[in-house]
């Protein structure tokens, strides 16, 4: 696609990522979303790592976006390792399915090797990351939140191939989403932008089942 450029973000794009991020989400995981609301409180939350914040531009109209935290794997002698984590990953609706995605994912892949991170956690839909090199957290023996336990959502990418060096492991996450916990500051925030319906979509039962399920054989 011609007239495509990805840089970092700056101050002076956040209203325009958010809105971005907004439209991306709306109704996608949940009536509404407080997506947005997350990009918003993540900047200030120290896990946040700006230096992997990327915007993507058309014709210098910013179509899509992605932004990482600090999160931790722990192995079994209680020894920690700094990894990281992309989301949300956006891309404007009517630019989906268009490969932009790939291009955020694998520019900043490149930084984040270039600053020393071996390993990509994040919580996702396996249809569409598996293609970018996710694999089940049960491949990689990395256990979510407790010892023994795989979501099915929890996706491990190894950045440095053997990273992982074959130990078990269990993924503690960022607290920067625990914002959205607070659904009255959610809904505050989202005052400030263009009505939008909310309703149900098929995508959020889909995103139940991947969020409340585990690989239990493999």
């Amino acid at each position: 696609m011609d007239g495509i450029n990805i840089r970092l973000e700056t101050e002076d794009d956040y209203r325009a990522v958010e809105e971005l991020t907004r439209n991306a989400f709306w109704n996608v995981y949940k009536p509404g979303a407080d997506e947005h609301y997350y990009v918003h409180m993540m900047r200030k939350h120290p896990d946040f790592i700006p230096e992997l914040a990327f915007v993507l531009e058309k014709d210098g109209a910013i179509i899509g976006n992605i932004m990482y935290v600090k999160a931790w794997l722990e192995d079994a002698s209680g020894k920690r390792k700094e990894v990281v984590s992309f989301g949300p990953l956006c891309v404007a609706p009517r630019y989906q399915r268009q490969q932009l995605g790939k291009l955020l994912i694998e520019h900043s892949f490149g930084v984040a090797r270039k600053m020393g991170y071996d390993v990509n956690i994040i919580f996702g839909n396996p249809g569409n990351y598996v293609s970018r090199g996710f694999v089940s957290c049960k491949k990689k023996n990395v256990s979510g939140f407790q010892k023994g336990n795989f979501p099915t959502s929890l996706l491990v990418c190894e950045l440095v191939p053997g990273a992982l060096d074959g130990k078990e492991w269990t993924y503690f996450p960022s607290t920067a989403a625990d914002c959205c916990n607070d659904t009255a500051a959610v809904e505050a925030f989202d005052q400030d932008f263009p009505p939008k319906e909310k309703k149900w979509m098929p995508s959020q039962e889909e995103f139940y089942i991947y969020r409340n399920s585990s690989v239990v054989r493999g």
